[in-house]
């Protein structure tokens, strides 16, 4: 059967995945087992939080390893940690004397597992709750009760890492946040355009932050509110206490504010800009300079002090977070020029792979937002970085290591486990190298529970295992034994495809922004239903259906390039696709459901990449139609062109029963959905619509001209 669009909904609500133990499976002799006789213990004190994550670990054995433990709260949990048999106590390390000295990272846990007995002591109550979800993450892999006797101290690399919803827009319901919890993700990221206010309706904020708070996240605010005044304006401190200190006096527990130039713009002063921020231009009057939201303005410290000063009354530990990302492009001496005036108690974000240019057969070409296809660090990044470094600020950066990147828009992750390994890596050089503290992992296409997911949190924790280790030891969890080496052939074929995407703002903006739905237009232009509660839509407000590289010789050659890469990368596609297939013959059945909804996921992506190839293709025949004079030979070309729209047609048709399959397909939270059936058959009529009347037409308009 298949879903029913927002179905996939029900899937995000299972955290505790059911019925993961494996009975046939009995504990090696260097092995705690876990069973109906132990309890869980925690204090008499204990926090909400603690409390929470006890009543989570105690539905996580009932649910995924069946197994009924009883949850007590005792007076002394120091005495059940030395003497308790039978029992798994949760505790801070102020009640586990001569268990937390090592612990000082915030969130950092030990753990200490014997034949009868499992001590979780956390540096703080967030650290009791990522030794939890620990346990259960080995657990998990065993797939049984059974934990190896040890005595493991570990901490995070990275704080905070941020992300946004996968549910919907700055929707976060309760499973969500703990699911995030469990992913090792301790900040989410809310949109704030003023009191309770969303750039698309109302949320109470002050709620959002009890519930985060409970699952152990904090939470950012993301600023959409204006900036119209200048700092020296006379009025200026009292209108940005009315905007941005109104907000802190409201929410005095928002953790931080994410501040990016196009949604924070001020009046700036600097000369290299317009002055005016970029909605209140006229728009019948040129724009010969930027916006002062895509230069690193000479002011932005001058903004930046008055925000701190009368934001940080209210909340003098405020994070404030400066993102340099509207201006990667400008010159780095510019750039750094800025960084090295800026406050130093606040915090810097620049993007980890924007802006890098790299040659490709002979064309130089540029990362645009955002891309797995370059796994990073950019140059940009690395320059901000190091001046950042230089001057004690401190660094975060936008990572997408949630999963996603903008490559291809409607789809839950990129199945790519050996690149995003590569982007760990760079990003743990990165903390080495230049204090690299905090990542944003998403923006608004959102966040996804996945494997790969998992495969993170292994790798921003220290120690951890190596990536190939973790590799196999995930793959044998969710596909068994017998399927690993299949199951990493097909990951490292999806890798290695992912290396041959080119990413362009015609394409992240066309056809890989909604896939198969993405239609062929010859002349007459096309709309693209949307949702009428959607934020962003389509109809070239981030979808543009009028496909236009440019066209001059470069980018024909351009245009050539981008198709045989593209053409390498379905070919790798496939190659994945059919040792995933071949896995699946030795997929248990209680797995393959998990087996089925990847295999899906990946069919989806190469009928994505044919769509972008196939509309290169009609855009080089188009350019050749529209300059062609003769009836024959334009006759011919449209015959070639009607011969392409019938293959873009057939693949189409081939991804309805993949949507209908999985209604996490041809979705994202600004956009809702662009790529469903109902999405895929409209685009079906357009092409035919073009290749039955629009083309003939045209056609015969020379012949009779």
């Amino acid at each position: 059967m298949g879903e029913r669009n927002y179905e996939f909904r029900n899937r995000l609500e299972e955290v505790h995945k059911p019925n993961r133990r494996n009975p046939e499976l009995l504990p090696e002799t260097d092995e705690c087992r876990v069973d109906d006789e132990w309890q869980i213990v925690i204090s008499e004190k204990a926090t909400p939080l603690v409390i929470h994550v006890a009543k989570d670990l105690q539905d996580y054995f009932f649910t995924s390893m069946n197994c009924s433990l009883r949850l007590l709260r005792i007076p002394n949990v120091s005495d059940a940690a030395e003497n308790g048999k039978r029992v798994i106590v949760l505790a801070e390390k102020g009640d586990l004397p001569g268990y937390g000295e090592s612990l000082t990272a915030a969130r950092s846990y030990r753990i200490v597992a014997e034949s009868d007995s499992i001590v979780i002591c956390g540096c703080d109550e967030r650290g009791v709750g990522q030794g939890s979800y620990f346990l259960e993450d080995l657990m998990n892999l065993r797939e049984a009760p059974f934990i190896k006797q040890q005595d493991t101290v570990r901490e995070p690399v990275f704080s905070p890492r941020m992300i946004h919803s996968g549910w919907g827009l700055d929707v976060y319901p309760d499973a969500h946040l703990n699911a995030m919890a469990h992913a090792g993700i301790d900040a989410i990221l809310v949109f704030v355009k003023d009191i309770d206010q969303t750039p698309f309706g109302y949320l109470d904020f002050n709620y959002v932050i009890d519930r985060a708070a409970l699952h152990g996240l904090d939470v950012y605010m993301y600023s959409y509110l204006q900036s119209k005044k200048h700092p020296d304006d006379p009025d200026a401190e009292a209108y940005y206490d009315g905007t941005y200190g109104r907000i802190m006096q409201q929410y005095p527990r928002f953790k931080g504010i994410i501040f990016v130039g196009e949604s924070c713009e001020f009046p700036s002063k600097d000369p290299n800009t317009t002055g005016v921020l970029r909605l209140e231009w006229p728009k019948d009057k040129p724009r010969t300079k930027p916006s002062p939201g895509w230069w690193p303005c000479t002011d932005y410290p001058q903004w930046l002090d008055m925000i701190k000063k009368v934001t940080r009354k209210h909340n003098p530990e405020l994070d404030i977070v400066f993102w340099t990302y509207n201006w990667g492009y400008a010159p780095e001496e510019e750039r750094l020029k800025l960084i090295r005036s800026l406050p130093t108690d606040i915090t810097l974000m620049a993007t980890f792979e924007m802006f890098e240019k790299f040659d490709r057969d002979g064309v130089i070409h540029t990362c645009v937002d955002y891309t797995a296809s370059f796994a990073g660090p950019g140059v940009y990044f690395a320059s901000e970085a190091k001046a950042a470094h230089e001057r004690g600020i401190r660094l975060y950066t936008m990572a997408n290591t949630g999963g996603l990147t903008w490559d291809i828009g409607v789809i839950p992750y990129e199945p790519i486990p050996y690149q995003w390994a590569r982007r760990h890596a760079g990003l743990r050089q990165a903390h080495d190298d230049w204090g690299l503290a905090g990542l944003m992992e998403s923006h608004h296409f959102g966040w996804w529970p996945s494997f790969v997911t998992d495969l993170t949190k292994w790798a921003y924790w220290s120690p951890s295992p190596s990536a190939e280790e973790t590799f196999a030891a995930v793959a044998k969890r969710d596909f068994s034994e017998e399927a690993v080496p299949l199951v990493l052939e097909a990951w490292r074929h999806w890798s290695e495809g992912i290396r041959h995407y080119i990413p362009t703002n015609y394409d992240q903006y066309g056809p890989f922004r909604v896939g198969p739905s993405y239609p062929l237009v010859f002349r007459e232009p096309a709309y693209i239903p949307q949702a009428w509660y959607a934020h962003f839509g389509s109809n070239n407000r981030i979808v543009t259906t009028a496909y236009s590289p440019r066209t001059d010789h470069e980018n024909n050659l351009r245009v050539n390039v981008e198709i045989a890469n593209l053409e390498k990368m379905a070919d790798l596609w496939r190659q994945g696709n059919d040792a995933l297939e071949q896995a699946i013959a030795s997929i248990p059945e209680s797995k393959l459901a998990d087996a089925n909804l990847l295999l899906g996921l990946n069919r989806f992506i190469f009928r994505c990449v044919q769509t972008a190839i196939h509309t290169k293709q009609w855009w080089k025949l188009k350019q050749s139609l529209l300059q062609e004079q003769d009836p024959r030979q334009a006759e011919s070309i449209a015959a070639s062109m009607a011969r392409l729209a019938e293959l873009e047609i057939a693949n189409a048709e081939a991804t309805i029963p993949l949507t209908d399959a999985d209604s996490r397909l041809g979705w994202e939270p600004s956009m809702e959905y662009m790529t469903d059936p109902e999405h895929l058959r409209w685009k079906i009529a357009q092409v035919r619509q073009v290749i039955d009347r629009e083309l003939p037409e045209y056609v015969s308009s020379l012949v009779h001209a």
